[in-house]
């Protein structure tokens, strides 16, 4: 599931994630006390010693989440997202842009309008930013649908190319999978962002 340029792969993570967890849990229900290894360099008591199939499985399990917060790591720049991993670069929908605009422009007026006590205008403030909030979530999920559907032609594409043996095509749809997984990426930041988590 990773690719041959060394770029982490979600998938991978997962697959490793679940193999850890598996190893941690035969340490723990096996208990072989010939296997038991310390993890300090004190003097080994009960407290101390873990199973080595416990401690293989940890270290599967952690070196698997740097591979997924690896594969998740973008970089935002206005309405770009790069992803560092493959250098691939993927632009916002410009509903994003627009709608981020009228939610400023909607929340001045709104502010203004319940300054100098203008209920019109702070209503249509309130309106315009309701719509900025709308138009900016259709953008993100369009850029959402898009990065997936990219990831998966590419995918799928790459590996028909492969099987051919035609390496332009090949990386035609690498580059594919790329674009969409920055474009995915910078969706999810953003999504993430605006609901708070």
């Amino acid at each position: 599931m990773s690719d041959n340029t060394g770029n982490a792969s979600t998938g991978q993570s997962y697959i490793d994630q679940a193999t850890g967890l598996a190893q941690r849990a035969m340490g723990t229900v096996t208990g072989d006390s010939s296997t038991q290894v310390s993890i300090h360099s004190s003097p080994p008591t009960p407290y101390h010693n873990t199973n080595a199939s416990q401690t293989k499985g940890e270290r599967k399990q952690e070196e698997s989440q740097a591979k997924k917060d690896a594969s998740h790591t973008t970089a935002k720049l206005g309405p770009f997202t790069a992803d560092p991993n493959t250098g691939a670069v993927a632009k916002d929908d410009p509903k994003r842009d627009t709608g981020s605009w009228d939610q400023t422009v909607g929340s001045a007026k709104e502010s203004v309008g319940n300054l100098i006590g203008n209920e019109n205008l702070r209503r249509t403030g309130a309106e315009q930013n309701a719509a900025g909030k709308e138009q900016e979530a259709k953008g993100q999920l369009k850029d959402l649908g898009e990065g997936i559907q990219n990831r998966a032609q590419g995918t799928l594409g790459s590996i028909g190319a492969a099987v051919t043996g035609n390496r332009t095509e090949e990386e035609k749809y690498r580059d594919m999978h790329d674009e969409g997984k920055a474009r995915q990426r910078g969706a999810e930041a953003d999504i993430a962002k605006k609901g708070g988590a």
